[in-house]
């Protein structure tokens, strides 16, 4: 029979060592999340965890979810939390070329039905569209970015929804965003008014879009 070799222990600080190694390894198969629940599968107990945030190795983007801060941006982060959910009104907007700026808080269409908890974030700043599951999927596209895949409405959809929720953005975005879209070569104004009707804004998309078409 073999010789049975023991397991060498490690000294503290290799243990410290061990265990960041562990849990930034798992965070990189997430693509840049952890879950509490994870970590303790690593062995890790809540001290050790409480530790590395405090030294400012980890992250904690909501209860019970972390991230290395040192490598993943709001974009991979937003992708990784939020996979069922679809870039709408300023952030869509800022990614069609429309806006200049992102907006600090991200819009998100999710469905109505979903955890309210999922937004308690501390990073970064959400802004949930909740909607009705019946017309989510409706005009949803993809854009990549950092090299992930991300939902986003197509423009014709956003614009739409920026009709039906225009109390909910700033007068001056708000314009650009409609001279944005007239001036879009991709527009496609049928389709807008189909969405238009779907969304019940077809009164104002007539207004609004109608006068510079």
């Amino acid at each position: 029979m073999g010789r049975v070799r023991k397991k060498i222990p490690m000294y503290r600080d290799e243990k410290k060592l061990y265990d960041l190694e562990c849990i930034l390894n798992k965070i990189d198969d997430n693509h840049g999340i952890i879950r509490t629940k994870e970590i303790e599968r690593l062995g890790v107990d809540y001290r050790r965890l409480k530790q590395f945030v405090e030294e400012g190795e980890l992250m904690k983007i909501r209860n019970s979810v972390y991230t290395n801060p040192h490598k993943y941006s709001e974009e991979e982060l937003i992708i990784a939390l939020f996979p069922d959910g679809i870039l709408t009104m300023e952030t869509a907007l800022y990614y069609y070329g429309y806006l200049d700026e992102r907006p600090a808080s991200w819009k998100i269409a999710v469905d109505k039905n979903t955890s309210k908890s999922r937004f308690n974030m501390y990073y970064p700043s959400v802004d949930p569209y909740l909607t009705e599951p019946k017309t989510l999927a409706i005009g949803r596209d993809v854009i990549e970015i950092n090299g992930m895949i991300a939902g986003i409405y197509n423009r014709d959809r956003l614009m739409a929804d920026v009709l039906k929720h225009r109390k909910r953005i700033y007068s001056k975005d708000f314009q650009k965003a409609i001279m944005g879209y007239i001036n879009d070569p991709k527009k496609n104004i049928p389709q807008l008014m189909r969405y238009a009707e779907e969304r019940k804004v077809v009164q104002r998309a007539r207004y609004l879009i109608g006068e510079w078409v």
